[in-house]
């Protein structure tokens, strides 16, 4: 009797995994996508269970090789295809519907909530809208200034293991670093990460990010009503580091919002303002304080709502620079010639004097650190994945993505595609001298994404990733030392062997 009741349940388990997947299997049958062996019910959650953040992206190049520009993966009843075709990178990043991230990011979901990363809709417009003066020019030339003190911070943390000799993981430098730099830009607080990592906010922070970009990988806690039964004590700490930022994030909410309220009660309160046009003074808001003064419907925006928007700014602003500036620094130290070529750049446009500051518009003259910068996230893009929800049928040319699937855009071979670039895998900077970029077909370098959705944040991205590496360089000669990168996705393109290079103090006249 027991027997029976078991296979009758059984047959009823695979009749009902079979409806709810005949559609979309029956759809990826007429195109043409195809994907690696799915059993009924677990789909891929065998292949899935060896899929760790180290070996994700090459495994997915292999699937590449094997199945075409585009194939499909199941994980037990979800749904997704991954493409490196230009033609789908853009039906979806052009759309103006297409907006709702893939399931993919759900692990952002505890940490970011429904802040501008995604949030879509209505929300998503106003939230965008209140974020933008935060990347004025005025605000950024203000940005600069603590970019540039954070970088000099850094510079003499490097110098204790600066000797010649030494290989020097450079995310651990550059991730405390760009948390200094976000945080304050973002909060207007000091965390002092770089002088004290073990501050409850940066751990907090770090562990929060280890956690969930894990549990993308991971059969067992990748469901939310499975996690706390399959890592119990994983699922507590992230409940703890979360309740660490949220009350941190609160408390400065407060304050400012305090100082605030109580300006316009003495009469001292000063509307937002980006400087003056005439004297071009910058706006020495960070973004909290900009938030505080913004309203969307008459309505100002509530604790939780600023909270979310300050989260995503840290998050996009710290991960991604630690990425950018990492990889770009390690394969500069491979490649004495542009080394020099940056070198001499810099002594031309910022002086002898490797102290003197920077500012936005020195910045910007460093053209050729620019092409070097574009190489190198052309090569490791700090984003290889942009993933997006469709929840109906779309007709890509002779194909069709069913509904209910995500989508996951892979510029990191789209990057690496020879169609695109010649010699792929070859660094070469010159590549984007004299506006080589606008020959490129469109949608095929993407490093900040594409369409309504883009990066907000570029600008601020490139001033950042700008300063520190030419601080760096201007301190230090870069040297080739240490393991090379291997490719892991946590979020970001990071490195399971670090990025490696050894470290010389230039000699100063």
């Amino acid at each position: 009797m027991l027997v029976s009741l078991i296979i009758g349940a059984l047959i009823l388990l695979l009749v009902w995994d079979f409806r709810r997947k005949r559609c979309r299997v029956a759809t990826f049958e007429r195109s043409k996508i195809s994907g690696p062996l799915s059993i009924p019910i677990l789909g891929n959650g065998v292949q899935a269970l060896t899929l760790k953040p180290e070996n994700m992206i090459k495994r997915f190049g292999k699937y590449f090789n094997q199945y075409g520009n585009n194939f499909r993966i199941w994980i037990l009843g979800e749904s997704y295809m991954y493409t490196k075709d230009l033609k789908v990178f853009e039906a979806i990043l052009s759309s103006s519907t297409l907006l709702k991230k893939a399931e993919l990011y759900r692990y952002m979901r505890d940490f970011l909530n429904d802040g501008l990363l995604l949030s879509t809709g209505r929300k998503w417009i106003s939230r965008r809208k209140a974020v933008t003066p935060a990347f004025h020019y005025k605000c950024l030339e203000y940005f600069v200034d603590i970019m540039d003190r954070n970088s000099r911070i850094m510079v003499e943390k490097l110098r204790t293991v600066a000797d010649g000799k030494t290989s020097i993981d450079l995310f651990k430098y550059v991730s405390l670093e760009a948390l200094d730099v976000t945080t304050e830009t973002a909060m207007g607080v000091h965390v002092n990460a770089q002088n004290d990592p073990n501050c409850a906010y940066t751990k907090a922070l770090k562990s929060v990010v280890y956690i969930e970009s894990n549990r993308m990988v991971s059969v067992f806690q990748r469901f939310d009503w499975l996690f706390p039964l399959a890592a119990p004590l994983v699922y507590r700490r992230l409940q703890r580091d979360l309740r660490i930022m949220q009350d941190f994030t609160d408390k400065v909410i407060r304050e400012r919002r305090a100082i605030l309220d109580q300006s316009k009660v003495d009469g001292t309160y000063r509307p937002l303002s980006l400087g003056d046009e005439e004297t071009g003074s910058k706006s020495k808001m960070a973004l909290l304080d900009i938030l505080l003064q913004a309203s969307i419907e008459n309505k100002p925006l509530s604790d939780k709502d600023i909270r979310e928007e300050v989260n995503v700014f840290i998050f996009a602003g710290d991960d991604t620079t630690t990425s950018g500036v990492s990889h770009a620094l390690r394969v500069i130290s491979r490649h004495p010639k542009v080394q020099q070529c940056i070198y001499e750049e810099l002594l031309s446009v910022l002086g002898p004097d490797p102290n003197s500051p920077v500012t936005q518009s020195l910045l910007l003259d460093l053209k050729y650190l620019e092409c070097v910068i574009k190489e190198t996230m052309r090569l490791y893009p700090p984003v290889p994945i942009v993933g997006r929800y469709i929840p109906e049928d779309l007709r890509v040319g002779d194909k069709t993505i069913p509904g209910d699937t995500s989508v996951l855009l892979m510029p990191y071979y789209v990057f690496r595609d020879p169609k695109y670039f010649p010699d792929p895998l070859v660094f070469r900077p010159e590549r984007w001298l004299n506006g080589k970029e606008a020959s490129l077909p469109t949608y095929a370098y993407i490093p900040f994404s594409s369409g309504p959705k883009n990066c907000i944040g570029k600008k601020f991205a490139y001033l950042q990733i700008k300063t520190l590496i030419s601080k760096v360089i201007r301190h230090y000669e870069l040297l080739p030392l240490g393991a090379d990168p291997n490719p892991t996705y946590t979020f970001i393109l990071s490195s399971s062997t670090g990025c490696n290079i050894g470290l010389r103090p230039r000699k100063t006249t």
